[in-house]
């Protein structure tokens, strides 16, 4: 398998995987999905009663419009930026077997009075102030001026195996790599598969009809449709794909890429020494 790099920003990459076939770049789609770990809030701990104000000598309930249940669901799919090479599964933690240490937990608080409307960048990171979640701007719930929030949350490595909330990825698909043959004797320049084209991979250039970007054919055979038999053909190949992926920012797309590629590899050397053993 080769792969080249066409695109490979923060949070969106394109790749272009060559030398394979369609289970080896799928099994690399579900591992992106799938096995690639990140941080994300697993318990949550709200306060309960009245929460006092010295300042305003006000007390708040502390209480919400939505019910606890669902303001944890927010908060677990939040964005947790993570570092893979200082964290640890908590299950497999050294440290403390499982109990929670730095080594594989981050406690999060958050406290905020109404009225107002609670945010996910309200959440701070008890310690680490680099570990804020990744998008300060996602409402979470709005409180009336007799509302207050307090939380404790701790957040955990896991994967999109477990819950969905641990998918560091989004829009992972591949396509084959498109090949269009024109055939310019029965090609009149009539410029309707031009016109057509959604996403204007077609063009006419000096008086002959050229392909002005292949890797943006979606296959819908328009083309096809409106021109005469034969003038084009339009095909995918069985040895080269498009694979394209973005992330929520709590992984960098090469860093969810590297860890895919070497999730995979080991997932190939198991298979191997079993095949051995047999």
């Amino acid at each position: 398998m080769d792969i080249e790099v066409k695109i490979l920003k923060d949070r969106e990459a394109k790749l272009l995987v060559s030398n394979t076939n369609p289970p080896m770049v799928n099994a690399l789609r579900r591992v992106l999905i799938a096995d690639v770990p990140k941080l994300a809030i697993e318990d949550i701990e709200f306060h309960l009663g009245t929460i006092g104000d010295e300042m305003e000598d006000k007390e708040y309930e502390s209480s919400a419009p939505l019910f606890d249940e669902i303001i944890a669901h927010r908060l677990g799919m939040l964005p947790i930026p993570t570092d893979l090479e200082l964290f640890d599964f908590r299950d497999r933690c050294d440290e403390c077997e499982g109990e929670g240490c730095p080594n594989c937990t981050i406690i999060y608080s958050l406290n905020k009075k109404g009225p107002c409307t609670v945010y996910s960048g309200d959440l701070i990171p008890v310690g680490e102030n680099d570990l804020r979640p990744v998008d300060d701007l996602i409402p979470l719930v709005k409180l009336d001026d007799t509302q207050a929030l307090l939380i404790y949350a701790t957040a955990e490595l896991g994967t999109a195996k477990q819950h969905a909330k641990w998918q560091p990825t989004n829009g992972v698909a591949y396509k084959y790599y498109p090949e269009i043959e024109i055939d310019q004797d029965s090609c009149n320049l009539c410029g309707e598969c031009v016109e057509s084209c959604p996403k204007e991979v077609l063009d006419i250039e000096d008086e002959e009809l050229i392909i002005a970007d292949l890797e943006g054919c979606k296959f819908c055979s328009l083309c096809e449709e409106v021109c005469a038999p034969g003038a084009i053909d339009v095909s995918g190949r069985e040895d080269k794909f498009i694979l394209t992926f973005e992330t929520d920012g709590s992984l960098t797309s090469e860093e969810v890429l590297k860890e895919g590629l070497q999730i995979l590899k080991g997932k190939f050397d198991e298979i191997a020494e079993m095949s051995e053993s047999i």
